[in-house]
């Protein structure tokens, strides 16, 4: 799959290679790589939006990862802790992500954990992962 699906390059030549590589990852569906590559440019000194936008792309993540190894109240708690710091990060697009967008595209995919006080009582249905695509780059760290 080619990243010009996914972003351009400007994209590339703005932003961090480990945000660019998550994404990369995330796409793929490889979720605890993506979780790294974001984690790496987390734990580095970033501003306070980026890391909280970071911190919520990463648990994002891990909500997936869970999933992939069969624990869904995990995954819920995950989820739930994303869409705090989305919330409180109060952005509408950041760093070329429409975080509108991928939010809705995370509920379709992780509302149906909510659905009961235990999620383990679920069968996990098909669900269709969220896919990152950043927007024109004019959006750059609003």
């Amino acid at each position: 799959m080619s990243y010009a699906q996914y972003y351009s390059e400007e994209h590339l030549l703005a932003y961090p290679i480990e945000y660019i590589a998550g994404i990369d990852l995330y796409n793929a569906g490889e979720y605890h790589a993506a979780h790294d590559a974001w984690e790496e440019r987390w734990m580095g000194p970033v501003d306070a939006d980026e890391k909280l936008f970071l911190q919520a792309m990463i648990q994002s993540a891990v909500a997936f990862h869970h999933l992939q190894i069969g624990r869904p109240g995990a995954a819920r708690r995950m989820y739930l802790r994303a869409k705090e710091k989305f919330a409180r990060l109060n952005h509408p697009v950041f760093m070329s992500l429409d975080l509108t967008d991928y939010q809705a595209q995370l509920d379709r995919s992780l509302s149906w954990l909510l659905s009961v006080p235990d999620p383990r009582q679920l069968e996990q249905p098909e669900i269709e992962p969220p896919v990152i695509r950043l927007i024109g780059i004019k959006n750059v760290r609003e």
